[in-house]
């Protein structure tokens, strides 16, 4: 479409998937009849959830969870690309993302049972094999089985991949400039029809309001931010991150306020959001800059936030809402 018409038609679109919504914004000509790209993209979404999903019994991957060591498992293409995608992030990251947590999900009640004090001992207890070590892929022919007892868990790569999935979909009916998002999730297509970069808000991370800690500018990128003040477990009179330690199977117990990372793809930044978040600013930084990535950390000083700045776009971009 043409970023120079004066006669665009604003769409914002959106539909419940994984226990929240994905949304699409974008313009187009006028007279564009929205509802097959609506219904294409809640099926793209649909079909994520029903592989991923941790909170259906029948899902794929909880049909790999189910399944003993050494028994191949038929999983479809897209699962397969995400399963590839995080043992390969785990293994660059020295185990820091790695998705074999999802006995201590359980076990701390981020799951859809409730916490139990007999699964977290267990958790917390017995060795977790790395799933880049323990689960064999075989793509070629669309399988995988388990080497060891391992518990899955993609909520951290899932909505990344799901916004992936948004993406794909748009481009596929010859959108080629908009928004999609799953929660916090967002991936920027083009420009806006003014040709400007879109303007995306990192959130501040605060349990009780939601505002924008900063602004940044985006085209053709993703971010994911992974944060401790959406989900967490109160311990006594400490606050505990949903973001798992992958080797003590418990909640982070020291953690950034959040961690945001731009990339390529949601489903790389998403990941790796997750990865820097368990490292911790100090190690984290150092994994970002290793490998490349742009992220922003955020800590808890006072009533304020310090910010480590990693990667071209977060150094020298000066935007609006972060301290220098």
């Amino acid at each position: 479409m043409s970023r120079m018409s004066t006669d665009l038609v604003r769409h914002a679109l959106n539909g419940p998937t994984m226990g929240t919504r994905w949304s699409a914004l974008f313009h187009t000509a006028p007279g564009l009849d929205p509802a097959p790209f609506r219904a294409a993209l809640q099926a793209a979404t649909d079909e994520v959830d029903a592989q991923m999903s941790t909170w259906k019994p029948d899902s794929d991957l909880m049909r790999i969870n189910a399944a003993p060591p050494e028994v191949w498992v038929n999983v479809p293409m897209r699962l397969m690309a995400v399963l590839d995608s995080a043992l390969e992030i785990g293994r660059v990251s020295g185990g820091a993302f790695d998705i074999n947590v999802g006995d201590a999900v359980a076990a701390w009640g981020f799951g859809p049972a409730a916490a139990t004090e007999g699964a977290i001992r267990a958790s917390m207890r017995d060795p977790r094999p790395a799933t880049h070590e323990a689960l064999e892929l075989d793509v070629a022919v669309g399988r995988v089985r388990k080497h060891a007892p391992l518990t899955l868990d993609l909520s951290g790569i899932a909505k990344g991949f799901g916004v992936d999935r948004l993406a794909e979909v748009a481009r596929d009916f010859g959108i080629t400039d908009g928004l999609v998002a799953i929660d916090g999730e967002l991936r920027a297509l083009g420009l806006q029809p003014d040709g400007k970069a879109w303007t995306v808000a990192i959130e501040r991370p605060d349990t009780v309001a939601r505002a924008p800690h900063a602004i940044i500018k985006l085209q053709d990128a993703a971010v994911a931010t992974s944060g401790d003040y959406r989900r967490w477990v109160d311990v006594g009179h400490r606050r505990l991150s949903h973001t798992v330690d992958p080797v003590r199977g418990a909640p982070l117990a020291a953690s950034p306020a959040s961690v945001t990372v731009v990339a390529a793809t949601c489903m790389a930044a998403d990941a790796w959001a997750t990865a820097l978040m368990v490292r911790g600013s100090a190690e984290g930084a150092d994994l970002a800059r290793r490998h490349g990535l742009d992220a922003l950390f955020l800590d808890r000083v006072g009533d304020g936030f310090r910010e480590t700045k990693i990667g071209r776009l977060f150094e020298t971009h000066a935007y609006p809402g972060c301290a220098a």
